[in-house]
């Protein structure tokens, strides 16, 4: 029996997800796989070696962390272990795609990977065709992949009721036609906004059917592109992360700890000077459940990713009682701490709402002005 519901919240923020029980800090509140997820297209492009399907990184934290710092020679110590999970490796017979398992090949098989085949090197491909055109439209940092989009409409395809599964992803849409347009213009870009129908033509090319026929028409398509870009939960897995968080865990003098301090500190130094901002695998998946989640500026909860692959976890920050809505942040904890303005002018740029969580209403006598321009009065009144 599941301790939450999803249910109508009200008309401005329609449905949500509520406790049926009590969740004290801590607290799991589900876990969920993703109806689809996918590596962010620049991100693959950097040889970020990961599992085709559930993101897992296919490298040990000594082979991630010397090929991000360009250095052959770096020697992780207490990484033992670490090539266990990589020895279920496995491949698509057809095209070479890489999965961290079988189960993770047969079940993208079943999910949208048998529309989707085709041979890696072939640059007339449509697939290709279409990624080389988004890496054009879409530059690094990517929010969401043009690719999570493809595998949503070949998951509707391939899925024994596609009738069903099309009104599964149509329960992500909720916005009227004019706000999917606004929020897909700034997804791509003031520049590139006018080549909404180049993306269509080109993903239409790559699949097709009766019951996707509806998502690449003009409204259509950019329903889906607005709906990729705001209900796509981003995943970031890493070796070099879960190395870090094992060494911290094991029991060392002070003295031992702070020389391994020291090691990671100078470690991500390097791997920052060659690989800026690709330090992890980096994608978007579509969840269910966890996409049910509204925004608060005080969030009860927050979404991790313990497993190392898309598998994602809700977890309780505060003690949530039954009946009271469990709510996520939008917004990264550096935005968390700026003023209300600039919080509500971030989601209403990103996600067309104005929060009125518990905290915005008791900020309300804010100056509506942003952090930045608050700092910069602040500035002049010292100057004079």
């Amino acid at each position: 029996m599941t301790g939450y519901e999803v249910r109508h919240s009200n008309a401005r923020k329609g449905k949500g997800l509520y406790a049926t029980k009590q969740y004290n800090v801590g607290d799991v509140i589900l876990e969920e796989d993703p109806l689809v997820s996918c590596q962010f297209t620049w991100n693959a492009a950097y040889r970020y070696l990961a599992c085709d399907h559930c993101m897992r990184p296919l490298e040990t934290p000594e082979q991630n962390v010397r090929r991000l710092a360009v250095k052959p020679d770096i020697a992780l110590p207490h990484s033992d272990g670490f090539e266990a999970p990589l020895m279920d490796m496995t491949s698509c017979n057809a095209c070479g795609v890489l999965y961290c398992s079988d189960r993770c090949r047969v079940n993208a098989s079943v999910s949208y990977h048998r529309s989707l085949c085709y041979d890696q090197s072939d640059a007339r491909h449509p697939i290709h065709i279409l990624l080389e055109a988004w890496k054009q439209l879409h530059y690094p940092p990517e929010t969401t992949s043009i690719m999570l989009l493809v595998r949503i409409l070949a998951y509707i395809k391939q899925h024994p009721d596609p009738a069903m599964a099309a009104s599964n992803i149509k329960q992500f849409c909720h916005r009227t036609i004019n706000e999917d347009a606004e929020l897909m213009h700034k997804l791509l870009g003031d520049q590139f906004k006018d080549q909404l129908n180049t993306l269509r033509d080109l993903t239409a090319n790559v699949i097709s059917g009766d019951y996707v026929e509806e998502f690449l028409s003009p409204e259509g398509f950019c329903t889906l592109m607005a709906l990729v870009g705001t209900n796509g939960q981003g995943i970031g897995t890493s070796p070099l992360a879960q190395w870090v968080h094992y060494v911290s865990e094991l029991a060392m003098s002070d003295d031992e700890r702070q020389q391994m301090d020291l090691f990671i500190d100078r470690l991500y130094k390097e791997v920052e000077n060659e690989a800026g901002q690709f330090l992890n695998n980096e994608g978007s998946g579509l969840y269910q459940l966890q996409s049910a989640s509204n925004h608060s500026c005080t969030p009860n909860a927050e979404s991790t990713f313990p497993f190392g692959n898309h598998r994602i976890q809700l977890k309780a920050l505060k003690t949530i009682v039954p009946g009271e809505e469990i709510c996520i942040s939008y917004l990264d904890e550096c935005s968390l701490q700026r003023s209300r303005h600039s919080r509500q002018k971030e989601l209403a740029e990103n996600y067309l709402f104005l929060c009125g969580c518990e905290r915005c209403v008791s900020e309300s006598s804010q100056p509506d002005v942003t952090s930045e321009e608050e700092m910069s009065e602040e500035e002049i009144d010292s100057d004079d």
